[in-house]
């Protein structure tokens, strides 16, 4: 197949890669003493300050990276996205996840059709919905309202409503019109994770809201006949419309399961999974939570980040700055993984949906045409709140191998608290170690220091920090409902920077696909042996040993019993 130029074939890549020689006689140490670098490598937006000082960059470096965005037609694939071109090209799919928060006179065109105003219905239809329940008017089969919701989804369905959920928590806005209720998520097909989201819950007061675009995805489909089950083995089928709902664009299916399909959501092939918080997927479970005005405030904080990222030139770009040192990073510098810290509680669902938004994005080994690269892309990424993180993995990043941080801050607690004698709030003393730690990565600490201190010499290669180990640092301003909306949106946009520099389609997911036809496989064997006593065939020897064993072993229930799990 005949291909377009490779990213990598420019000069501009050529110029970087000789630039490599130039920053690898740096150290931070030297860099960090330059003043006027450290205040030209920042950025900011709306209160939101991108400090990348402690990057191994230098004006020259971001020069050449403007330079090969040019050279990939950065600006270019940004406008596509927005109008609404097919960029998912593997799919033939537009990528307007932007259109979901886009506000109601925007127009955003997908096949020559405005889909804005089709947005709007829905989020009409979900405003109107969530204030209905949760007025208390809709009722269940026994004629109780409603406060507990399980949100039964995988993936994309799952992890970015997880996130938001998990932030709004504790802001004490979102908190306020939380009283009183419960939202649970369920994602794995494992039976105990079945247990867990419906551990000391009424089905009388429980509303399940089954996410599946298709309504044939195979884990979220069992997990919601599983809980079908429960509120029918409890209330009755005719239950069912009352206590479960959809989101769901097969309403065949739908009605077929037993759900009403005027009480199934709708969302759109050009929402990938994983960038669908902000359609139905998200937005539904999170208004029955917290009501719609609360996640209104969320895709406006989204859609005030989609402006910046279309509008704002590369230099103060700050999905721009943040996807081009991530190249920069990646295929330039070597460096495969990187580790997100953000420093508050309310975050700790911020790492692992990012990892899916991310590695599912970006974890391409062909051109946008089918060629394969001759460079490494994405990223391996991971990270765990702070102050948890550096008593977990730091070690590692101090003095192991070398991954670039992304240390994310908020200037104003959620839930601010100071007890008295104590030298500094609690805020204050998690927010030192913000900003210490990337110091200590950058700079390190010498075996002259060390000797100065009079550590012993049997320590001292022990205690030495090399320092010059890459970071960034994203201070917020509070973490309010609109906040969440920009740092999602943020991370999305990086993560699509990274895949048009480097020619890579960021919006389709084949490598997911696989492991789940030979599921299929398996599947149809372990039914074949556990009901008609087939033997394993049409495996290797490894595989088949391991479904023998686990066929052999003595089940802990009978295979034809229908049992709900209980925790």
């Amino acid at each position: 197949m005949a291909s377009a130029a490779l990213i990598c074939d420019t000069e501009q890549w050529k110029g970087l890669q000789a630039h490599i020689g130039a920053i690898q006689k740096t150290h931070l140490r030297d860099l960090m003493g330059d003043a006027d670098r450290c205040n030209a490598l920042t950025a900011e937006y709306e209160g939101i300050f991108l400090d990348y000082s402690r990057q191994r960059a230098t004006g020259e470096t971001m020069g050449k990276l403007f330079k090969l965005a040019e050279a990939a037609n950065l600006k270019e694939k940004i406008e596509k996205m927005f109008r609404g071109d097919k960029i998912n090209t593997t799919e033939n799919r537009s990528v307007l996840h932007v259109a979901l928060r886009a506000p109601r006179d925007a127009v955003i065109n997908s096949d020559g059709v405005n889909v804005v105003p089709e947005v709007w219905g829905v989020k009409d239809k979900i405003k109107q919905f969530s204030e209905t329940f949760r007025s208390g008017s809709w009722v269940g089969a026994t004629g109780k309202a409603l406060t507990n919701v399980v949100s039964v989804g995988i993936g994309g369905s799952f992890l970015g409503p997880l996130f938001v959920h998990t932030a709004l928590q504790t802001d004490p806005e979102a908190a306020k019109y939380a009283e009183g209720r419960q939202l649970r998520f369920l994602a794995n097909v494992d039976p105990v994770d079945v247990a867990r989201s419906i551990k000391d819950l009424d089905p009388e007061t429980t509303l399940v809201v089954v996410v599946s675009k298709t309504f044939t995805t195979a884990e979220t489909m069992l997990n919601a006949r599983t809980l079908k089950e429960w509120i029918i083995s409890s209330l009755g089928p005719h239950a069912v419309a009352k206590h479960m709902i959809a989101v769901s664009t097969n309403l065949k299916l739908v009605k077929e399961f037993g759900i009403d399909p005027n009480n199934a959501f709708a969302f759109w092939d050009w929402v990938g999974g994983r960038y669908s918080v902000c359609s139905a997927v998200g937005v539904l479970p999170l208004s029955l939570q917290y009501g719609f005005p609360i996640v209104q405030k969320f895709l406006e904080g989204a859609s005030s980040i989609d402006d910046h990222f279309r509008l704002s030139p590369f230099e103060k770009n700050i999905p721009v700055l943040l996807g081009l040192l991530s190249v920069w990073n990646v295929s330039f510098l070597g460096y495969p993984a990187r580790a997100i810290l953000p420093y508050s509680q309310a975050l700790e669902k911020f790492a692992p949906h990012i990892q899916q938004l991310s590695m599912e994005s970006n974890g391409k080994g062909v051109f946008i045409d089918g060629v394969q690269l001759p460079f490494e892309t994405g990223e391996i990424d991971f990270g765990e709140p702070g102050t948890n993180g550096q008593h977990s993995f730091y070690q590692l990043i101090h003095q192991g191998r070398v991954i670039p941080c992304d240390f994310i801050g908020v200037v104003k607690s959620q839930q601010p608290v100071y007890l008295k004698g104590e030298t500094v709030t609690n805020h204050d003393e998690l927010m030192s170690n913000f900003f210490a730690q990337p110091d200590a990565l950058a700079y390190g600490k010498t075996p002259e220091q060390l000797h100065s201190e009079k550590v012993p010499e049997s320590l001292i290669a022990h205690k030495t920090f090399q320092g010059n180990r890459p970071s960034l640092s994203l201070l917020l301003p509070s973490l309010s409902a609109y906040e969440i909306g920009q740092l999602l949106a943020i991370y999305e946009h990086r993560i699509a920077v990274q895949g048009f520099i480097w020619g890579i389609n960021s919006f389709d997911q084949w490598g997911v696909e696989l492991g789940k036809s030979l599921a299929s496989q398996v599947r149809k064997t372990l039914h074949a042996s556990r009901v008609e006593g087939k033997p394993v065939l049409g495996f290797n020897s490894s595989t088949s040993s391991l479904l023998t064993r686990y066929l052999t072993a003595e089940p802990s229930t009978p295979y034809n019993a229908t049992v709900l799990p209980k925790v």
